[in-house]
């Protein structure tokens, strides 16, 4: 017993379990805890921006050559777009293979379109210009205080490891300087997760007493058909990359078994970004390849998130007896790639970037969303699983496509 309790997971899991059970029969006393879990994610959210900073001049600044970073960079973008094309198709087959939402027969009329305007109105606040724009920060320190969008900060980073790159022995203080302070802020994060068991179970009360375990009964085949499939893109799609690039993609989830359960928790990819790069180092990956593959995975590789913009769109559509052509659906599809660029640093993305997807295509109605807006919640989980799961998977095999992955540590880690 000793060897588990010695184990984070171990107190994540029994904390989620103990969350679930106070959010089932003491519904009151859960709703009360959302700060908990609220209050851990801040804590983490309050490091990432500096960590990622500090990685990314590091890992720049030590590879000696801005053609890596930029050739790294470009495997990074087209491995994220063929992946997360892929988890898009997934997401259209399933649906019209198993069509949950025929049968809902709801009637347009009687949306009430007032309940999703908040997320309507959001998804109309950033045009294509000002997704670019918004990259750059007014001011060196807003990238760190203010949106928190981490491709604000991976471009200052860029060119602050590139400054010192070409700077030489004139940099070396600095970059000693960025080292100790990238150690401290790890050592910082590190005390931090150990209130990881808090804020995963707060969170996890939270959500079952405020929603309802009740409330899912009439949006279990939505649900259903989304976990299955997020999971055949796991084990099916990730799997065979992993598998092509040496490793198992099931070790792979055991050996970071403890942030998937804090991702779990907290319905958060962001509450274990840092411990998973951690983790990817130690696994043989170098700091450069993961300094740039992890911040802009969160960004442009999204594959939970892409896979439910698909699905839920289609499932409006079919409950509304929206009867969609295949280049219909194919729009849709491709809809969907543009608008889940902008969810990074955005509180409630995936439904927000489904209002967007949704609102450029006037076939199904925005205001059909009202018809998930009570599940999205419990569909977080899965995506935000599946997004964190992405990016680990991407950043190996980006290290691996560039012949920077350490396969005796590899293998000597994951067992």
């Amino acid at each position: 017993m000793k060897r588990f309790t010695g184990h984070l997971y171990f107190w994540v899991l029994l904390s989620v379990f103990f969350g679930v059970l106070l959010g089932v029969f003491a519904p009151d006393s859960a709703v009360k805890l959302k700060p908990v879990g609220d209050a851990f994610i801040a804590l983490v959210k309050m490091l990432i921006s500096p960590i990622i900073f500090c990685t990314v001049v590091l890992g720049i600044s030590g590879t000696g050559s801005m053609k890596k970073v930029g050739r790294v960079g470009g495997k990074a973008l087209l491995y994220f777009e063929v992946v997360s094309t892929i988890a898009l198709g997934i997401g259209l087959l399933v649906m019209n293979l198993f069509q949950p939402g025929r049968g809902f027969n709801v009637d347009p009329q009687s949306l009430d379109s007032q309940a999703v305007a908040v997320y309507a109105k959001s998804a109309d606040a950033q045009t294509g210009v000002d997704f670019i724009m918004h990259l750059i920060p007014k001011t060196l320190v807003d990238a760190f205080t203010g949106s928190g969008d981490l491709l604000q900060v991976l471009l200052l980073a860029i060119l602050f490891g590139y400054a010192l790159m070409r700077s030489g022995d004139a940099g070396s203080g600095v970059r000693r300087l960025i080292d100790e302070l990238s150690h401290l802020l790890f050592y910082v994060m590190n005390l931090i997760m150990k209130l990881a068991p808090l804020g995963a179970g707060g969170a996890m009360a939270y959500t079952v007493g405020k929603f309802g375990v009740g409330s899912l009964a009439p949006l279990m085949a939505l649900m259903g058909s989304f976990y299955a499939t997020c999971l055949i893109f796991i084990f099916v799609v990730l799997g065979g990359i992993a598998r092509f690039c040496g490793f198992s993609i099931f070790r792979f989830i055991v050996y970071i078994r403890e942030e998937l359960l804090t991702v779990l928790g907290t319905s958060s990819s962001e509450s274990a970004l840092v411990p998973l790069m951690t983790k990817l180092e130690k696994l043989g990956c170098s700091k450069s390849v993961v300094g740039l593959v992890i911040p802009a995975g969160y960004s442009f590789n999204l594959d939970g998130t892409n896979i439910y913009l698909t699905m839920a769109a289609l499932f409006v559509a079919q409950a509304l007896n929206i009867d969609l052509s295949l280049g219909q659906q194919l729009s849709i599809l491709g809809v969907a790639m543009l608008t889940s660029k902008g969810a990074s640093g955005v509180t409630g993305a995936g439904f927000i970037t489904l209002a967007a997807t949704l609102a450029l295509v006037p076939t199904v109605p925005v205001a059909g969303l009202t018809l998930i807006l009570g599940i999205d919640r419990f569909m977080s989980e899965a995506r935000s699983l599946t997004n964190f799961l992405g990016n680990g998977v991407a950043t190996i095999v980006i290290s691996y496509w560039e012949n920077d992955l350490d396969r005796v540590t590899l293998d000597r880690e994951l067992g």
